[in-house]
């Protein structure tokens, strides 16, 4: 099978008349590029492709991203705009089942300019906000209902 290129889309801002779309494209074997109405782009691929993540990573990193950006006004009121962090996310799939049956994220950050008590009561405020507005997280700890349609041409 020849490789294929996806024609550009077009970008058209999300609003709240007009919600975010999203779409993976074919682009050869076992290879997508996953995009946006915004203009985002990511590719798609099996394990080993150069520049490409699997379906897998893609929700790890999804995950990790959630966590992140729901505790990041939390930690930046205290640590101020350009405090350092990095959420790393690992979780082996059962391939028996094709499930990831545990996800692990660790975040790190620099604490150290602030005493005990007050590490403690940001550390709080933080997974606070993790667990109330990571929707990612949510989802995953609460399970989902997955529809999939098809529309084929005939």
């Amino acid at each position: 099978m020849s490789e294929q290129t996806a024609a550009p889309q077009p970008t058209v801002p999300a609003t709240a008349d007009q919600p975010v779309e999203l779409w993976a494209e074919r682009t050869g074997t076992r290879a997508y590029i996953g995009r946006n109405n915004r203009g985002g782009e990511v590719l798609i691929a099996s394990a080993g492709v150069p520049g490409a993540f699997t379906p897998g990573e893609l929700l790890k990193i999804a995950l990790a991203g959630c966590t992140g950006l729901s505790a990041d006004f939390t930690l930046s009121r205290r640590l101020g705009d350009d405090f350092d962090s990095t959420v790393r996310v690992s979780g082996d799939a059962d391939r028996e089942n094709e499930v990831y049956p545990e996800l692990t994220e660790q975040f790190e950050l620099d604490l150290s300019e602030l005493d005990k008590d007050a590490r403690e009561r940001l550390l709080v405020a933080a997974q606070r906000a993790i667990d109330k507005v990571c929707t990612v997280g949510r989802t995953l700890k609460a399970g989902t209902t997955v529809n999939l349609t098809f529309t084929v041409d005939e």
